[in-house]
């Protein structure tokens, strides 16, 4: 028995797309551009994509013999904050995006497991799992506001490049601290 195709669409969410124009010939392409609020929960703990944010898709859809096939770039901007000194990170992304969509009937129904390959339902397809995958895969679990940012100084959270060369903090043991003192007396 094949699997049942995936829940209800609604083609007014802004990454569910409508391949309606697109033929159902192998090699049929179509070029997808369109600009996109991102979704929530779009990032890791340290560093995401802020919900509501501009996503750029510039993508291709072309008909395959089993689905549809995207491919392309997805573009937005990233807010985090820096994993060694916490100063805020904002920058810019591109990352590469290529999923298939398989068609209701077609036989990868049978020959993979559902998180294998998105399913189509009727003309329509969901962007949002294999745009999360392409952005959420590429992000740093400790990002850095630069490759050789000191962070901060372990005893006094001061930020490292705004201290001196020469800052310490004196670790005396506590057993030898009785030592100490007769060292500042005989001065």
């Amino acid at each position: 028995m094949p699997k049942s195709p995936q829940s209800h669409l609604d083609p007014r969410q802004p990454l569910v797309v409508d391949t309606i124009k697109l033929p159902r010939q192998p090699g049929a392409t179509r070029a997808l551009s369109r600009v996109v609020p991102a979704p929530a929960d779009l990032g890791l703990e340290l560093i995401s994509v802020l919900e509501g944010s501009d996503l750029e898709l510039d993508l291709s859809m072309t008909s395959v013999s089993e689905g549809v096939y995207i491919s392309g770039t997805v573009r937005g901007s990233l807010s985090g904050e820096c994993g060694r000194c916490l100063n805020e990170i904002g920058e810019s992304f591109e990352v590469p995006l290529a999923a298939m969509f398989a068609y209701a009937d077609s036989t990868t129904e049978e020959t993979t497991d559902d998180d294998e390959v998105g399913r189509m339902s009727g003309d329509l397809l969901d962007l949002e799992p294999a745009v999360r995958d392409a952005i959420v895969l590429t992000l740093p679990v400790t990002p850095l506001c630069r490759p050789d940012c000191p962070g901060l100084c372990p005893e006094c959270g001061v930020h490292l490049d705004d201290l001196p060369v020469d800052h310490n903090h004196e670790d005396v043991d506590p057993r030898w601290a009785a030592l100490r003192n007769l060292t500042n007396s005989e001065e």
